[in-house]
């Protein structure tokens, strides 16, 4: 469903005062938003375009407890108890949306059911007998070997089943969760850029226009920080994934979570719609920035799906988004570090957005009200996790690896053989630019340079974007910010 569908708001036009302010209106900030005015605090959204325009747009909405990191390497990382709790939070997320949906009587889509973890043709299923054994220890004790996933196009062979995964469409969720927050006081202003933001008492969030926000307490839930330089930036890293939406008959597919465990993996739902379902199926996930052959991508997910569900009739969607990956598994939330006691963040989320953003909103509403919460010294972003020093280290010396390309990077290549909507880092002596030549044939150009923190920029010809490859920000194709950490635009 587009975003159209989701109320309209005002951009912020004076300076306002609150006791919380959230910056982001994914799922994270509006639960947040939503928990806080329930307690009784007043809160004011903030978002740079219109409402949920940023990644929970475009999530694939699985809700479940069978995380993108497995629990024999939670329980690894962070030991039995931290598995645990993993599983406890993200299960207790699940409960929580249930527990919204039928308080604000949302009609959303929303069911319970089954999800399916199984092994590519052909590889060993001892991940399996790992990862069943570890989710038992981490208190899921219902998880399940079953002889195959119950899809008739194709065997799965031995399969894992998670029992009450949830399933919901998330723009008519957060649609009305955005009018359950208006009614208990929340105000919300959309297309509102946040060009600076400052904790203490009280906190501080400047926006472009002049206008400013003070509040006791400020949260930011913009998938990642724009307000942190460079300290959570090193734990974690930004992936694209792509997701392909096929026609199906409807019941076609069993209802259900279906997810793979190969290198890069898969996961499909079933979305019912008013004629037929939509089979929506992601995966083949890659550093952004670091690579540049979606159309690639996109055929390799459509020959997968249509070997497995030759049922599919027409596939007139596709759509890339954007995660951040924890160096250790688990997201960051909690108070940011080396900062003022009342600024919080919500980042980290992998694959399992739609579970962390709500867990993030119980956990952050928790702290602000100062109750005691089990789940916060998993989550705290300032935790060293010992286990994951090697990734660490991979995933810094990855980043080092592409401030190279400062010195080695673009080609030294006449604009004037770009061809309409196309777009190139070319170099020009020591300088690099960031060229595009629209549809009429006008040429744009900027600095290559991220303005986070000066690494070099990608050009992404299927979203028409520069990306960059460090850090994960992006922008449109004129130079304008799309993803922090990056707040302003390119400069010319």
């Amino acid at each position: 469903m587009a975003s159209s569908t989701l109320p309209l708001f005002p951009k912020l036009l004076q300076n306002e005062t609150a006791d919380v302010c959230v910056v982001g209106s994914g799922i994270a900030g509006l639960t947040t938003a939503y928990l806080l005015a329930r307690d009784g605090y007043s809160v004011i959204v903030l978002d740079d375009g219109p409402l949920v325009s940023g990644e929970t747009e475009r999530t694939t909405a699985h809700l479940t407890h069978a995380l993108d990191s497995r629990f024999f390497e939670l329980e690894r990382l962070h030991g039995e108890k931290g598995a645990r709790i993993a599983a406890e939070s993200h299960s207790a997320a699940i409960e929580k949306i249930e527990e919204i949906v039928k308080r604000e009587n949302i009609g959303c889509d929303y069911q319970r059911l089954d999800g399916y973890l199984f092994c590519p043709p052909g590889e060993s299923t001892q991940i399996l007998e790992r990862e069943m054994a570890a989710a038992h220890r981490a208190g899921l004790d219902a998880v399940e070997m079953v002889s195959r996933a119950p899809v008739g196009s194709f065997d799965t062979g031995p399969a894992l089943r998670f029992p009450r995964q949830a399933q919901f469409h998330p723009l008519k969720y957060l649609a009305a969760l955005t009018i359950a927050f208006q009614r208990q006081g929340g105000r919300i202003f959309t297309n509102t850029h946040v060009t600076g933001v400052e904790g203490g008492e009280p906190a501080r969030v400047e926006t472009k226009g002049g206008y400013v926000v003070n509040a006791k307490a400020l949260v930011m839930a913009t998938n990642t920080p724009v307000n942190d330089r460079l300290i959570i930036h090193t734990k974690q890293a930004a992936y694209r994934t792509y997701v392909i939406g096929a026609t199906v008959p409807a019941g076609s597919v069993p209802k259900g979570l279906y997810w793979d465990t190969a290198d890069p993996y898969h996961y499909v739902r079933v979305q019912p719609l008013d004629r037929g379902d939509v089979l929506i199926i992601g995966g083949e996930d890659h550093k952004t920035g670091q690579a540049n052959d979606a159309d690639a991508r996109y055929l390799r997910l459509e020959q997968w799906a249509r070997a497995r569900f030759p049922m599919i009739e027409a596939i007139p969607h596709r759509w890339s988004g954007q995660v951040m990956e924890p160096v250790d598994g688990l997201a960051f939330i909690g108070r940011n570090p080396m900062d003022q006691e009342n600024v919080y963040l919500i980042t980290g989320h992998s694959g399992n957005g739609m579970t962390y953003g709500t867990l993030a909103g119980m956990l952050i509403s928790d702290l602000i009200a100062g109750r005691e919460n089990r789940w916060a010294a998993l989550y705290d972003p300032t935790r060293k996790t010992l286990g994951a020093a090697k990734e660490f280290a991979a995933q810094n010396l990855n980043v080092a690896a592409r401030y190279l390309e400062n010195v080695t990077g673009g080609i030294p290549q006449d604009p004037s053989t770009l061809l309409p909507g196309t777009g190139a880092v070319i170099r020009r002596g020591l300088k690099k630019a960031a060229v595009y030549r629209d549809d009429a044939g006008e040429l744009h150009e900027f600095s290559a340079v991220c303005p986070h923190l000066s690494c070099l920029l990608s050009w992404n010809a299927a979203e028409k974007s520069w990306d960059c490859p460090c850090h994960g920000s992006r922008f449109d194709r004129h130079g304008h910010v799309l993803n922090g950490p990056a707040i302003s635009d390119l400069e010319d």
